[in-house]
């Protein structure tokens, strides 16, 4: 027979066994309601399909896209032939060969003035007077002085002829009459310093003196410049100096404005090598000065060092440099094509192209900076472009 003690055992197992089952029941439902889908997290996964499709489809136009690039606007100029020139370049300032500064040579107070700065003058243009009066009293007493001394002469010579007078006081009126006409020369000459005269045709440049002032011999009074010739004065070190010849045509380029150039030629080579720089003076002489050019202008000087008459030429414009690389775009139908060239000389926006380029090519001289090789273009009217023909004035190769 079980006892009391043993069947309430049996009881509180079998009630714990239950509360398990219900709580394992309880979990599951828990866990399957925790990761059922809701409505809105499925519209959420039709939205997120939607945006994927879209995406896919955006790119999908974006490489349709890259297939159709939108043509590069681009100028264009044609690849040429003409002669280019390397030159010895050097500056100087374009100077009067015959120039001076006119001094008094006597004293006195300026009393007329009769040119100003700028003034054309002719060899012996009278251009300021000083005070006469001193000087023409002078002038006068040493004429009469020489008149009477000049009769005294006559009479002595006379009675020395017919004998009524000696030899030596014949000598000694010959002697006066001499020194009186000495002393009226002196007269003259001093009365004439009192006119300031010019020494040379040219030009007054500078105009130091004012009426009514007083000067004393060897003040400055005018400057007077002789403009036919100009000539600048150069100096290049001895290696350039080897082969040049007197004679030889140069160009001049005024450094104020370079479109002005003109002509010149190589007039004198210094004989000896100034041994403190190691240069030698070539002294350039210029021709058909222009109007606008003036005595004293600073100037480059450009002496040929050599000449290629049938060179390539490109705009300097085309030319793209990177480091040691240099490259132009080159128009093929409707795209550009990058070329490496290979670069020769320069000269007024010139360059010439030893390689890579051919003449008759279109070469692009504007809109390269977003181009690739390959990269598709549209051709526009271009931009004035550099002259590819002969530079004017350029002097020829002696």
């Amino acid at each position: 027979m079980m006892s009391h003690g043993s069947g309430r055992k049996r009881l509180l197992l079998s009630l714990l066994v239950v509360l398990l089952v219900i709580a394992g029941g309880a979990a599951v439902l828990h866990f399957r309601a925790a990761h059922r889908p809701a409505a809105g997290d499925a519209a959420a996964g039709v939205a997120l399909a939607s945006t994927r499709q879209a995406a896919e489809g955006g790119k999908a136009g974006d490489d349709k896209d890259k297939d159709h690039k939108t043509p590069i606007p681009v100028s264009v100029a044609p690849i040429g032939v003409g002669s280019v020139s390397s030159y010895i370049s050097a500056t100087a300032n374009l100077v009067p060969e015959n120039e001076v500064q006119v001094l008094a040579e006597a004293e006195g107070q300026v009393v007329d003035l009769r040119v100003e700065e700028g003034d054309r003058v002719g060899r012996g243009h009278l251009l300021a007077s000083l005070k006469k009066d001193d000087a023409e009293i002078a002038f006068r007493k040493a004429q009469l002085q020489a008149s009477n001394a000049q009769m005294a002469f006559e009479r002595a010579e006379k009675m020395l002829s017919d004998r009524l007078m000696s030899r030596e006081d014949y000598d000694k009126v010959t002697l006066q009459n001499n020194v009186a006409q000495q002393e009226l020369a002196e007269a003259k000459w001093m009365l004439d310093k009192t006119s300031i005269r010019a020494p040379f045709a040219g030009r007054v440049t500078r105009r130091d003196v004012k009426l009514g002032q007083h000067v004393r011999p060897g003040d400055v009074l005018f400057t007077v410049s002789d403009f036919d010739p100009l000539i600048a004065r150069i100096y290049l070190p001895e290696k350039d100096v080897l082969g040049l010849k007197e004679g030889r045509e140069v160009r001049i380029v005024l450094k104020a404005d370079e479109r002005t150039r003109f002509a010149g030629r190589i007039r004198q080579i210094s004989p000896v090598v100034d041994t403190q720089t190691g240069t030698v003076k070539v002294t350039v002489e210029a021709s058909s000065v222009p109007s606008e050019v003036r005595p004293g202008a600073f100037v480059t000087i450009d002496i040929v060092r050599q000449t290629r008459p049938r060179a390539v030429l490109l705009p300097r414009e085309a030319v793209v440099r990177e480091l040691t690389e240099a490259y132009v775009f080159v128009a093929k139908g409707e795209v550009a094509e990058r070329r490496s060239v290979s670069l020769g000389l320069e000269e007024n926006g010139r360059i010439e192209a030893l390689s890579g380029v051919s003449p008759g090519e279109r070469v692009i001289v504007a809109g390269q900076g977003g181009l690739k090789d390959g990269s598709p273009i549209k051709i526009i009217p271009a931009p004035e472009a550099s002259d590819l023909g002969a530079p004017e004035g350029r002097p020829s190769r002696g």
